[in-house]
């Protein structure tokens, strides 16, 4: 069945007679699911919890992983609808995208807090049955990379046959966010070379003193649309690398040093990672303002 045809529309009117009709009280009886039931798809979402164990912790981390990846999702749609906005030099718009990302990460951040109790004795027993599988593996986390700008050919291995390896293809091969940002800097008037704006989008990012000096122009002579953008653009990269913070204190708090359960040296493996900066000239250019 259709999603369209398990939710029925209803209009103000609507709404106004039935509680009329019902003194107030609200509406009891379905014929079938309630209409919360199915627009939210509640029976689909608990019945993704499988424990493979009895051990107290892994409810806790199975939830706590599935949230996140539901948030992931939502990151991604937003930074998508972004870079729609900024292709179509909606400047305010993409930056409104970019403020709702920032509180999602503030969601999404403070559900780690669910796991802080974590001990290494809590983690291990379950962590064996998860076999190899590990948060790199994670396709949605690497799709928000991909279009934050963070990008490495050898983390689309991993998905070559999953469902979703043809959108992580297809965001790896685009123009990330920050590549559009640069490219709407270029038609707002700032002199940015062609190695800048024609580069391979599949490279890794590599910081060029002339979007430096275009970002110190901006917040020096405006316009006030490109400073909100910037701002916006700084929360989420803030946001972002509070996440990233916070995984790798997980996993000290959890397991130490130990090799990851997909193959990497986990701990030093995350700590590598967080040395890669999101929107890097945003905040180098703040040293000359």
């Amino acid at each position: 069945m259709r999603q369209t045809e398990r939710v029925r529309p209803t209009s103000d009117l609507e709404r106004a007679e039935r509680a009329r009709a019902g003194g107030g009280t609200p509406t009891l009886d379905f014929e079938r699911e309630t209409p919360y039931d199915a627009y939210v798809r509640t029976g689909v979402l608990h019945s993704l919890q499988r424990p493979l164990s009895d051990a107290p912790g892994e409810m806790a981390f199975l939830v706590v992983t599935q949230v996140m990846e539901l948030y992931f999702h939502l990151v991604a749609h937003e930074l998508g609808a972004a870079q729609e906005s900024l292709r179509a030099d909606r400047s305010d718009e993409a930056a409104g995208a970019l403020r709702r990302t920032a509180l999602h990460l503030e969601a999404l951040n403070a559900a780690w807090r669910g796991l802080r109790w974590m001990t290494p004795a809590d983690f291990n027993r379950f962590r064996d049955l998860l076999g190899e599988a590990s948060g790199l593996q994670s396709g949605m986390y690497r799709l928000v990379e991909f279009r934050l700008g963070l990008k490495s050919e050898a983390l689309l291995r991993p998905f070559r046959r999953s469902p979703g390896g043809a959108a992580l293809r297809r965001a790896f091969a685009e123009p990330s966010l920050w590549d559009d940002t640069v490219a709407l800097l270029a038609r707002r008037g700032h002199d940015l070379p062609d190695e800048v704006l024609h580069r391979d989008p599949r490279a890794a990012y590599e910081p060029h003193e002339a979007v430096e000096r275009a970002w110190v122009a901006v917040y020096r002579d405006g316009p006030d649309d490109l400073r909100r953008l910037g701002d916006a653009l700084a929360e989420v990269s803030e946001g972002f690398g509070d996440w990233r913070h916070q995984h790798v204190a997980a996993v000290r708090r959890t397991m130490g040093a130990k090799p990851g359960s997909g193959g990497s040296n986990g701990l030093a493996w995350l700590e590598r990672g967080m040395a890669r900066v999101v929107f890097p000239e945003l905040w180098s250019a703040r040293t000359h303002m």
